[in-house]
């Protein structure tokens, strides 16, 4: 933030500590913007869906928020709820699918909605290595048609950074045996693969994809470039590391990049100790750096803009951030925009009746 927007910080909460429901509507009510170009198509590719201890999200909530702008469809990835109470270990996860199947049938009734979940990211544990093909199997026929991938939480720092949820992955588990047997059960059933993890382990991401050159990776959140913990006021030094990183990982054609996930606290913005949230130029002043060199990096028919919601929620509101998105890429062509706000997620979880039904905002 600049030195202005800084003066309207105060003591609390404590920086990357999320606030409860309740108290984050009341904040989040604070700022609201008119949707900028609100006729662009939006296929977001990123949401979580959840109605718990953590709060509720689900098609009301979604609904309301996306007011405005154009959203098509909202793609369900995992966050670990709703899991089977009982069960082996290994199955419990299939719960989550059961959960987001009947939302997304339910809510696709509603006329004029977004389509809700037309794809379902789950989670598996890749670490039971080849025991893990049932399980994906069943996955995929549960969802009755919508399971495109797995995502298998890789995110680990020695600092402790981002240990508070229930799945704590372990260093260098993308080089482990095991987990190799598993990722390699991906390719033949024909799914891809979400990796969430912090930018120092994105060489390791490297090294898996070239050793899976034919399994569609997704790197989500622009690969976590982390300013809390030890990272924090080593902003310029954490950026330099992930460009250089990100550049590597640019040469692997396997590996697209889901832009968004700026709004999460680890990455120490510090929005959220703001009194009132941050208005779109605010978020464009402070994302664009990083979404203006993955996108020159990766190109825009292998990048996807995602909303990372609700997660994303303890820095903006849902139309607050697609304003900012918007503004950032004020410049594209009509062409440019199509393949990051559209184009990209139909192609990579193909979903092509969304691509194909948007000439007006084509591909010149």
């Amino acid at each position: 933030m600049t030195h202005s927007d800084m003066a309207a910080v105060s003591a609390t909460p404590a920086s990357n500590i999320n606030r409860p429901p309740a108290q984050l509507e009341e904040w989040l009510a604070l700022r609201t913007e008119a949707p900028l170009e609100p006729a662009q198509p939006i296929l977001d590719a990123h949401i979580h869906l959840w109605n718990g201890n953590r709060g509720r999200f689900i098609a009301n909530e979604f609904r309301s928020g996306a007011q405005g702008h154009n959203v098509l469809a909202a793609l369900f990835v995992q966050c670990y709820t709703h899991y089977r109470p009982c069960g082996p270990d290994l199955e419990q996860p299939l719960g989550e699918t059961e959960f987001v199947l009947k939302l997304a049938e339910a809510e696709n009734l509603v006329e004029e909605a977004p389509v809700m979940a037309p794809s379902i990211v789950g989670f598996a544990n890749l670490a039971y290595g080849a025991r893990i093909r049932p399980m994906l199997e069943q996955h995929i026929q549960l969802a009755k048609g919508r399971f495109r991938g797995v995502r298998h939480g890789l995110q680990y720092s020695a600092s402790g950074v981002g240990r508070n949820g229930p799945w704590q992955p372990a260093n260098g588990q993308m080089y482990t045996a095991d987990f190799r047997e598993g990722f390699a059960e991906l390719e033949p059933l024909g799914l891809s693969f979400d990796a969430w993890l912090y930018h120092p382990q994105i060489p390791d991401l490297v090294d898996l994809a070239k050793a899976f050159p034919g399994t569609s990776i997704v790197l989500d959140h622009v690969g976590m470039p982390l300013g809390v913990g030890p990272y924090r006021g080593k902003r310029e030094e954490v950026f330099a590391e992930w460009k250089v990183s990100m550049a590597r990982l640019a040469e692997l054609p396997n590996v697209v990049v889901k832009v968004g996930g700026l709004g999460m606290l680890y990455h120490g913005f510090d929005f959220e100790l703001a009194d009132v949230p941050p208005s779109s130029e605010m978020l464009a002043r402070a994302w664009r750096p990083y979404i203006e060199s993955v996108i020159e990096t990766f190109g825009t028919e292998r990048c996807m803009l995602e909303s990372n919601f609700p997660v994303d929620a303890q820095t903006c509101s849902y139309g607050v951030l697609w304003n900012a998105f918007k503004r950032i890429t004020s410049g594209c062509s009509l062409g440019e925009k199509h393949a990051l706000y559209v184009g990209t997620t139909a192609r990579t979880y193909r979903l092509p009746q969304f691509d194909a039904s948007l000439p007006a905002f084509g591909k010149a």
